[in-house]
């Protein structure tokens, strides 16, 4: 689905390089600045270097003068806002909208085909009569008593919603491969391995072991350790005899 992010009178040139990181991490990259304070804010040396390698984002990025401009060929407006206004669209939570706005309310209701987030200028957030035609106005949730998100983060939480809405990303294959588990008969040779050297260090009294190794048998049957963990603890127990009988002579 056509995804665009807008920022409207940006007066920060850092929010401009943070919010292109942020939709490139989550795979966007229509962005449109709606009248920012400086023209050549595509250009400059903070927004590069907080884009952190998105120059791709910025270098496909429009300067518009109008907002109309800027929601050309968008047919679902979403305003941000901290606080909901007395008269406009809904005031709904991001994933909430974001489910409802994917399964439709109906047959009779399309799913629309392009889709634009609209954030407002750090000094004074979005204005009414931009709020009043959107369809609905997000509000991400956060803490009552401070609520005030940095531009570009708010951005990046709208992008990472979204991207899971739509489906999300699959994590990476893990780097390092799987190591096998050691087998019921290594686990035993490990145990009375063990047993040994907390006998030797009087940890272990062999005349009244009680249930000690019982409880080790399934703590390490819970823990399921692999082989090379096995051998790791047979080197251990094997310090442990060595040191109790350096002691003893």
């Amino acid at each position: 689905m056509r995804t665009r992010f807008i920022l409207i009178q940006t007066s920060h040139a850092g929010n401009v390089g943070g919010t292109a990181r942020a939709m490139k991490v989550m795979g966007f990259d229509d962005l449109v600045l709606v009248a920012p304070r400086w023209a050549n804010v595509l250009r400059r040396e903070e927004t590069i270097q907080r884009a952190s390698g998105a120059n791709d984002v910025l270098d496909n990025a429009r300067i518009v003068d109008t907002l109309d401009e800027a929601l050309d060929g968008m047919d679902h407006l979403c305003a941000t806002a901290m606080t909901p206004r007395d008269f406009g669209p809904p005031t709904r939570h991001p994933r909430e909208h974001f489910a409802s706005l994917l399964e439709g309310a109906g047959a009779e209701v399309a799913r629309p085909g392009g889709v634009a987030f609209l954030f407002g200028s750090e000094r004074f957030g979005m204005r009414n009569e931009d709020v009043y035609r959107c369809h609905s106005c997000l509000s991400i949730p956060t803490d009552p008593l401070f609520g005030s998100l940095n531009l570009a983060a708010a951005v990046q939480l709208i992008a990472y919603d979204w991207r899971q809405a739509l489906g999300g990303y699959a994590l990476p294959p893990a780097s390092a491969p799987e190591r096998p588990l050691a087998d019921a008969k290594a686990l035993a040779g490990m145990l009375q391995h063990l047993e040994q050297a907390l006998v030797a260090v009087d940890f272990l009294d062999p005349e009244a072991p009680k249930k000690l190794m019982p409880r080790l048998n399934q703590l390490f049957n819970r823990a399921a350790p692999t082989e090379e963990e096995v051998h790791i603890l047979r080197g251990v127990a094997k310090a442990m005899l060595q040191t109790a009988d350096r002691a003893k002579r």
